[in-house]
């Protein structure tokens, strides 16, 4: 982690945290009620955004929707270039601040929480005007921030088993600001409650690892709302000086381990090790966990699974919506060969799988997971079954049952559920399975498919 490129430190500058508005001054590390799922509409601009949440995320049970940072930025079609603010004003490539609260408006009409991807750990690496119209220089950006500011470190993070090199020098030559400062504290929570006041529920904290934990405390306490959900980007490195558990007290931390680890399990190894996945396998205790498949980074990084490793790819998306581990996310972006390419269109979408647009959320076998993981919150993992390699299947108490085979061949079988008698609709393909009076069901699963069923859902 050492060395990197421009765009993927960017990248890693911008994978990681999600957050939403809850009634107490406790600190929730998964998101309160029970729709946990958030999708990431990863550059979408706002107005497409809005017209999402109420033609599908809410319909379709997600709970949250999280945006792109809409903070003023420097000019470039890169999709990095979101990540390198010049201002808070609402004034980037994806809708200004009328277009940011109608989003929001609708969004909630619809059911559907906002979480904001939210940049306060650094500005820009350069000099210019941005997006909306402000002139800047590095370390000097006029109304906001001067020289004063940022860390007297304006070298490049080089050693990440330093502690004061990670979280005081500079990400990829980005101006650190020094969040250690009254001002700067002052200024950042000033961004923030500007957000919640437009009725965000939430903030994923981006480069969180490189801001200390207790700074980032003292700028939650400034908020209007100091309970407010968040999840933190602290990306686990064996031997590095700072840990994601360090932050668990301000809320959720997206543990990285996860993904890495689906990827290797679903390309080289076998599902049945997944059997105590989340904190059998030593990670985060799944209370304070946000989890992924994949996200903006990783997927253009390869350290996890991403759309083009298709079955497999759908197939870790359902296994993370049926286990009990953590808080989702589901990464949704678009096509791209060129990992430093902005969105198709400037982030507007006319409709999925159009243009470039991948629309993972969307993706039936993923959507159709979504209402079973609502339907079962709260349940244990129940009568698993493994082959010892790549077919598993397990139920969620007497609420639901998942069947996941990634043989090479289908698989028939007879499965012991908690589930009652009756027929139920397998939302992974619309068909039924029926249920014997002694929770067992027979069924056949092509190779690379899955199974899904459910209490509530009896007809398809």
């Amino acid at each position: 982690m050492a060395s990197r490129t421009l765009s993927g430190a960017l990248a890693l500058a911008a994978g990681a945290s999600i957050a939403l508005a809850v009634p107490t001054t406790t600190a929730y590390a998964s998101p309160p009620g029970n729709k946990d799922v958030t999708a990431v509409l990863f550059e979408w601009n706002f107005a497409s955004v809005a017209k999402e949440c109420t033609d599908r995320l809410g319909p379709n049970g997600y709970g949250y929707v999280q945006v792109s940072p809409p903070a003023e930025h420097i000019q470039g079609a890169q999709w990095w270039t979101s990540y390198q603010p010049v201002s808070y004003r609402i004034a980037g490539r994806l809708g200004d601040a009328t277009a940011f609260k109608s989003m929001i408006d609708t969004c909630h009409a619809a059911g559907v929480k906002v979480v904001v991807d939210t940049v306060v750990n650094h500005m820009s690496a350069g000099s210019g005007t941005g997006t909306g119209g402000s002139s800047y220089t590095k370390y000097t950006y006029p109304g906001l921030y001067s020289s004063f500011d940022f860390d007297n470190c304006t070298a490049t993070i080089s050693d990440y088993t330093n502690r004061a090199d990670v979280q005081n020098c500079e990400l990829v030559g980005l101006a650190d600001l020094d969040t250690g400062e009254e001002y700067v504290r002052s200024a950042i929570a000033g961004y923030m409650n500007s957000l919640l006041g437009y009725g965000v529920d939430g903030f994923r904290i981006d480069a969180a690892k490189h801001i200390p934990a207790a700074d980032l405390a003292n700028i939650k306490s400034r908020l209007t709302k100091p309970s407010v959900y968040w999840k933190q980007e602290a990306i686990y490195g064996s031997g590095e000086a700072v840990q994601p558990s360090e932050y668990t007290g301000n809320g959720d931390v997206q543990e990285f381990r996860y993904a890495f680890d689906l990827k290797r399990v679903f390309n080289n190894e076998n599902l049945a090790y997944l059997k105590n996945y989340g904190e059998g396998w030593g990670y985060m205790n799944s209370s304070v966990a946000g989890v992924f498949v994949d996200n903006h980074d990783t997927e253009r990084n390869g350290s996890t699974l991403s759309y083009k490793d298709n079955a497999n790819y759908t197939l870790a998306n359902v296994f993370m919506l049926a286990y009990p581990y953590g808080a989702p996310d589901i990464n949704s972006g678009y096509e791209f060969t060129d990992h430093d390419a902005g969105p198709p269109n400037g982030g507007a979408v006319s409709a999925c799988w159009q243009d470039g647009w991948k629309c993972q959320h969307a993706w039936p076998e993923i959507m159709r997971m979504v209402p079973f993981r609502n339907a079962t919150r709260g349940e244990a993992v129940t009568n698993w079954w493994d082959n010892g390699g790549d077919a598993i299947a397990f139920g969620r108490g007497a609420k639901g049952f998942v069947a996941i085979n990634h043989e090479s061949v289908s698989l028939s079988r007879t499965y012991q559920t908690s589930l009652a008698a009756g027929t139920y609709c397998n939302v992974q393909n619309n068909t039924t399975a029926t249920v014997n009076g002694s929770g067992q069901f027979t069924a056949t699963l092509g190779a690379n498919t899955a199974l899904a069923i459910y209490a509530g859902k009896s007809s398809c």
